[in-house]
């Protein structure tokens, strides 16, 4: 369960937002065109940042910049 330490770990990198245009997933009230996150975690696929809830949560990287 590695992922319940994830608000708490150093922060990776920080990356911004440049588009919540989703084919399948609401994200527009969870990410800001133009806001910069924090990394907490990264895959292929995927990082996992902050977002504007406080909580971690996993995005597509084509949402960042």
């Amino acid at each position: 369960m590695i992922h319940t330490s994830w608000t708490t770990k150093p922060t990776i990198k920080t990356v911004t937002c440049v588009s919540t245009d989703a084919k399948k997933f609401l994200v527009s009230n969870v990410l800001t065109v133009g806001k910069t996150y924090e990394v907490k975690n990264e895959t292929e696929e995927f990082l996992f940042v902050v977002d504007n809830t406080g909580k971690v949560g996993g995005f597509y990287k084509e949402y960042f910049q």
